[in-house]
């Protein structure tokens, strides 16, 4: 079976539709051009490459803690698609159980977007979070996981790790901050999405400077906490990106159709829910 045909469910996607959901006057990155796509645009990429479920996650570009054109794109999506939405850091549990009455599985924290020092009053959300099984989605870079190991250590909250930690290629496995990555692997509650490549990679595709990293990150969580994701549409991407050459990567990475199962399909459909 063609890798394309292989089932898949996407964990980390943007939808954008400023014709329908306008930007918010007051963000300041807007995407355009090649970075937007539609529901319906990633309704066809996903029948394309066989991604029959998918994962959206709120962007701070264009939208921010408005979380209405992905909403909308999973009210409209049969079933197929769940959302990380982006909340204020007070939002009380009333709020967190309308959003997952929407199909809203966790919430998104950036400190590559907000920075460390935003979320240092974070501990009320992760523990709101943790009382309604919803998932704290975190994108760090460098060494900022740091931050947060002390509470997802002692609050029972399950974690979902963007794009491999965002580790920097240079410093090597020893790097404070993917040391703690590795060590939090043994909370049973964190998993980590082998994805966005891009972010972190000091060479163009295939990214084989981040190789040791997923290989790392395999050993330490197994595929039954490893997720894969596309990242589309690729905002900000440093050059061009695909899907496809990002799911043939995954062949490259992973030569075994059962460890591929495992990635694509066994994991996130456990994890998520999803079918």
């Amino acid at each position: 079976m063609s890798i394309f045909k292989e089932p898949k469910i996407d964990c980390h996607a943007h939808v954008f539709d400023p014709v329908r959901f306008p930007y918010g006057k007051d963000i300041a990155y807007k995407p355009a051009g090649q970075e937007m796509g539609t529901a319906g645009q990633y309704a066809q990429v996903m029948k394309t490459y066989g991604a029959r479920y998918a994962l959206l996650v709120q962007p701070n570009s264009g939208y921010g803690s408005d979380n209405r054109c992905m909403l909308d794109a999973i009210a409209h999506s049969d079933g197929r698609l769940k959302g990380i939405a982006i909340v204020d850091l007070d939002a009380d549990a009333s709020v967190l159980q309308a959003l997952q009455a929407q199909g809203i599985v966790g919430v998104a924290f950036n400190p590559t977007f907000h920075g460390i020092d935003y979320y240092r009053r974070s501990e009320g959300l992760i523990a709101r979070l943790a009382e309604l099984d919803m998932f704290l989605n975190l994108q760090c870079e460098h060494d900022q996981l740091e931050l947060f190991v002390p509470w997802i250590e002692a609050l029972p909250i399950k974690v979902l790790m963007d794009h491999c930690g965002r580790p920097t290629p240079e410093a090597g496995l020893a790097q404070p901050g993917f040391a703690a990555l590795l060590r939090i692997a043994k909370t049973k509650r964190v998993s980590v999405k082998l994805s966005g490549y891009s972010k972190f990679s000091q060479v163009p595709y295939p990214f084989e400077d981040c190789w040791p990293y997923v290989r790392a990150l395999v050993d330490a969580f197994t595929l039954n906490r490893c997720l894969w994701a596309s990242d589309w549409p690729y905002l900000r991407a440093p050059e061009r990106q695909d899907y496809g050459p990002l799911v043939e990567l995954v062949e490259t990475l992973f030569p075994n159709a059962a460890d591929r199962r495992a990635l694509f399909w066994d994991t996130p459909q456990r994890l998520l829910g999803f079918g």
